[in-house]
């Protein structure tokens, strides 16, 4: 006799509490796609659950989905306002967007059930101390973009950015299929106080963390400069865009150099005069803590690197391999599937 079993009924449900744990250990491997899809079904089973909504909320986060993500951690904030981990998550999620007022009024309102935690208190005065000095600054407004600058002296550099930044729009999205969709906050800094907010080293010409910032002294004598530096920034926005995490350094700078307009060559020969090269593999992580002479060396390798990818596979496969990224693979097996070629044959190649 043949039993016919309805689908689904031969093995037992999993319950909300399996699934949380499977969520987060997939979470954890960086797999983010089965997370998403993990939190998604144990909230089916359990939607008030807080600590299921802040583990989609992350999940949300790491796969560039800001909009859900906010959903999902307000959603558990409402339930549990002490759940002080969605906090901070929340915070930083209204920040990267630009809302910086209401990533304070997150803070504060954390700190209401955690008065000590430190990293809301250290963040909180960096914003608030942020916010106070862009309260006085002007704005200049271009389809998408938004320039934030100090005075009269700086409206001039204002408008130039806004032509530039949109130009880099059409020019670098075209190439790479993509077009961030959010108005990019640009704010436009004396060199103290791109020092004061950003922390960066001494070396670093602007910076990206959810907004370009760069100092502005003498870019009206060399305008070159400045605008070689709005659109190195915008291509490190463009690549956020499609993947929000697990971009190696190299890459992710190498990509900044080749479209911001400087020379190959003199990249090339800096990398030649090296006597001693630094490894890919370190070129993965930050270059901050690089001294001047050795971010120089960074950058060129990184540039070179770049080149060669674009000579071997072509754009199509680069905006892959980020896609790819974006989607929580692993870089190695994210590289292989889309340049054909193992990722430590490449560093091999290069290195020879």
């Amino acid at each position: 006799m043949v039993l016919l079993v309805a689908p689904g009924t031969l093995g037992q449900r999993k319950s909300a509490a399996q699934l949380s744990r499977e969520a987060w250990d997939a979470l954890n491997a960086g797999r983010t796609q089965e997370a998403a899809a993990a939190f998604d079904e144990a909230l089916k089973r359990a939607p008030n659950q807080p600590t299921l909504l802040l583990g989609a909320g992350v999940a949300a986060h790491l796969q560039g989905r800001e909009d859900e993500a906010r959903r999902f951690l307000i959603d558990a904030l409402t339930i549990d306002p002490a759940l002080t981990p969605a906090s901070l998550l929340l915070g930083a999620v209204l920040y990267q967007t630009g809302d910086i007022d209401a990533a304070i009024d997150t803070y504060q309102q954390a700190l209401a059930h955690a008065p000590d935690h430190p990293q809301l208190t250290k963040q909180l005065e960096a914003w608030r101390k942020e916010a106070a000095l862009h309260s006085g600054f002007g704005r200049k407004l271009g389809d998408h973009f938004t320039v934030l600058f100090e005075g009269p002296a700086e409206a001039q550099l204002a408008e130039r950015a806004v032509s530039v930044l949109e130009n880099a729009y059409t020019q670098i999205g075209t190439v790479l299929y993509t077009y961030p969709t959010d108005v990019i906050t640009v704010v436009l800094y004396t060199r103290e106080q791109f020092r004061d907010i950003t922390e960066s080293p001494d070396w670093a010409g602007g910076a990206f963390d959810g907004r370009i910032r760069v100092p502005v002294r003498g870019a009206l004598q060399n305008q070159a400069e400045f605008e070689r530096v709005l659109r190195h920034e915008f291509t490190h926005a463009l690549i956020r865009s499609i993947a929000p995490r697990g971009v190696p350094f190299w890459l992710d700078e190498g990509l900044a150099v080749h479209f911001e307009g400087s020379s190959l060559a003199r990249r090339q020969q800096q990398v030649r005069d090296a006597d001693t090269l630094l490894p890919l593999r370190r070129l993965e992580r930050s270059f901050a803590d690089l001294t001047a002479k050795e971010a120089t060396l960074a950058y060129a390798e990184s540039a070179v690197a770049v080149e060669a990818l674009f000579d071997d596979a072509g754009a199509p496969a680069i905006v892959g391999l980020l896609a790819d990224i974006g989607r929580g693979l692993a870089f190695a097996e994210a590289f292989e599937r889309n340049i054909l070629v193992p990722y430590a044959d490449f560093q091999k190649k290069l290195q020879d």
